[in-house]
């Protein structure tokens, strides 16, 4: 219990003041996203901005928000989702190290790029951990199983019910066809006398 209280603000650090440092200095941010951007804007959706400024301004709103809650453990799989959606162009916008031919520039980039995916594997887990509760999909898959039980007994019942009443139906026919039959052979044989 107390890793996961000191994990996620730990975690959470790094992306909280990321979006912070981009809001107050975007520049360096927006010429890195900037060739990222011309590549993938006819790609891109319409409703995505698709001027640099915008995106890495987002960018940096959705760190400080995800970040922050993922800190005080408010909704921390979808801050950690989203945390994680954010890290990866992100990571292939700031470190390109396969563009890169200085080997030092290389290696440090590597190494930033590497650190990167790290934080992502971390992500991942904080996404998927339910604090030892049962997923939403296995309590999603158990109530479908209790309503598919309730449903077979319910109809279960009705069946039983119908057959009883199937039974009085039969029964309330034959009398009517008796008393029918009877009639008609009280009028016939008041006719015939």
């Amino acid at each position: 219990m107390i890793v996961r209280r000191l994990a996620r603000p730990m975690l959470a650090a790094i992306f909280i003041k990321g979006g912070v440092d981009t809001l107050l200095n975007p520049e360096p941010r927006i010429q890195k996203a900037t060739p990222l951007l011309e590549k993938a804007a006819p790609s891109l959706p319409e409703q995505v901005p698709s001027e640099p400024h915008q995106l890495v301004k987002i960018d940096a709103g959705v760190k400080i928000a995800a970040g922050s809650l993922l800190a005080i453990n408010k909704f921390p799989r979808v801050a950690s989702l989203a945390l994680a959606a954010t890290l990866v162009p992100t990571t292939v916008a700031g470190h390109p190290f396969w563009e890169k031919s200085d080997p030092a520039e290389k290696q440090a980039d590597q190494q930033q790029f590497l650190k990167n995916v790290s934080i992502l594997g971390g992500l991942i887990l904080a996404s998927v951990d339910t604090h030892g509760k049962p997923s939403l999909g296995w309590r999603g898959r158990r109530a479908a199983r209790k309503v598919a039980k309730r449903t077979s007994e319910f109809t279960g019942e009705l069946t039983g019910h119908s057959d009883d009443a199937g039974d009085k139906l039969r029964e309330a026919g034959d009398k009517v066809r008796r008393n029918v039959v009877d009639g008609v052979d009280v009028a016939i044989g008041s006719l015939a006398s």
